[in-house]
């Protein structure tokens, strides 16, 4: 089985590469080769020598060796044969991401990379690169199955999908995040329940999502979880949103909407603290590449006398880059470390890899995805795109009912569809009016003249 990674000089490809590793699985349906493709060759080939330590600490088990990695010379060549394609792109590199941060925190309103305006440049950049995507995908690889990893998840799943539904591709393309997955792991393990033994009542959008009930034997753990403060404020999200307000809400939201709840304070902090999550990400990410491939990295990891491990480096340069993560919400909320348990990466990646194991072996599972709503979310349009548990196997990905819906929970999800239908417009038709539309509507930005401006300064669509 083939597997085409677009994005392939991705900072978490080799997260991928060690889930693949560790597939135990029947050899039959297992990956046995995995194509990168990245526009930017040096990252490229730093990411392949992180790949080819891994591969060469790799003891060959019952899954067989360690999939073969190629370098692919171009789109087409890479996703030719593919029967997986990953879509892990970054339009406009970090650099992008910082404007995307920058720009809005000039206007006093959120400075994030999904969420908000810098959510919106950021599609508004990447759609149409995510579209040409599906075109070729639908053109040279028809058999395959593409798995979404690229931000803004949802509106670029929705995207890619209206292209290849309209080429006989209908369902073909599936969106992964690990924000629910990890929400439903620490909120069992808080309630005391083996995370594998639970059952999760989820809804929303990406990045924009809610745990309803958390079920073990037929018995809905939440209710009692929520009355327990302890274990309530014992994992991330009771820390960020604290219990009075969960208590309130009934529910466990996604992280990602304490930038709603919580926006004034959030803001703050954004904009006192010293970097943006991308700066800090940049810089961190500037002393890897070279830092992989030469003597000159701080405190390098050496095989012997040669030069830095490059998965040493590597595994290094994540472990700072996971405890940093989401660092203006914790600040603040008062400050804390983020638990051991969620530094050690295994989120998406796992998802990844169960989603494909479902699919190439027809493994019937449950998965949290991004997907056509259909008629699973009473509320919204078939063809939205929604994030919710969906039964998987060798047909792909079909959401599960819902059922009804807060009021104030679809409220925020028919804004934020409104948001993302405007900015698929406007990307695709270089829409002035629809891409102010897109930022106007979002509701954490509180003025159409701030969202001129900040469509202005980044040189938005003037038409």
């Amino acid at each position: 089985m083939r597997l085409t990674v677009l994005g392939g000089g991705g900072f978490r490809v080799p997260l991928v590469y060690r889930a693949l590793l560790g597939d135990s699985g029947d050899p039959a349906g297992r990956c046995t080769e995995v194509v990168l493709y990245d526009t930017d060759r040096g990252r490229l080939e730093t990411v392949a020598a992180v790949l080819a330590r891994q591969a060469a600490r790799h003891a060959e088990g019952p899954g067989g060796p360690a999939p073969a990695v190629r370098l692919a010379t171009g789109l087409d060549d890479a996703l030719r044969g593919a029967d997986f394609v990953f879509s892990a792109i970054r339009v406009g590199g970090l650099a992008g991401r910082v404007r995307d941060e920058r720009i809005p925190l000039a206007e006093g309103v959120l400075g994030q990379e999904t969420v908000g305006a810098g959510g919106v440049l950021y599609g508004l950049r990447t759609l149409p690169v995510a579209v040409r995507i599906a075109e070729r995908v639908a053109a040279v690889a028809p058999q395959a199955w593409v798995v979404n990893f690229t931000n803004p998840a949802g509106m670029v799943t929705e995207a890619m999908d209206r292209v290849l539904a309209g080429r006989g591709m209908p369902g073909r393309v599936i969106g992964i995040c690990d924000s629910p997955v990890g929400l439903c792991r620490r909120a069992a393990r808080a309630a005391g329940a083996d995370p594998e033994r639970a059952d999760f009542d989820y809804v929303g959008l990406n990045h924009l999502g809610w745990l309803r009930r958390l079920t073990v034997d037929g018995r809905d753990l939440l209710p009692r979880l929520l009355a327990d403060r302890a274990a309530l404020e014992s994992f991330e999200e009771g820390r960020l949103f604290g219990a009075d307000w969960l208590r309130t809400l009934g529910a466990l939201p996604n992280e990602y909407l304490h930038y709603y709840y919580f926006n004034r304070e959030t803001v703050a902090a954004l904009r006192d603290a010293g970097a943006t999550r991308g700066e800090v990400v940049l810089e961190q990410q500037a002393r890897f590449y070279p830092g992989a491939e030469a003597p000159g990295t701080e405190a390098p990891e050496r095989v012997g006398d040669g030069p830095p491990d490059p998965y040493e480096v590597w595994e290094r340069t994540r472990r700072a880059r996971e405890e940093t993560y989401m660092a203006e919400s914790r600040a603040a909320t008062g400050g804390w470390q983020r638990d051991a348990c969620d530094l050690d990466g295994g989120g998406y990646d796992q998802v990844a890899l169960a989603l494909m194991r479902a699919i190439s072996r027809n493994e019937r599972t449950k998965l949290i995805l991004d997907v056509p709503n259909g008629s699973a979310v009473p509320g919204l349009a078939p063809e939205s795109v929604v994030e919710v548990p969906c039964l998987v196997d060798a047909g792909g990905a079909r959401p599960l009912a819902t059922g009804p819906v807060a009021p104030d929970q679809l409220g925020l999800m028919l804004t934020l569809k409104a948001v993302e239908e405007a900015a698929i417009e406007a990307a695709a038709s270089g829409s002035r009016r629809a891409a102010v539309r897109a930022l106007a509507l979002h509701p954490l930005v509180d003025s159409v003249r701030v969202a001129e401006r900040v469509l202005d300064a980044a040189g938005g669509p003037g038409g």
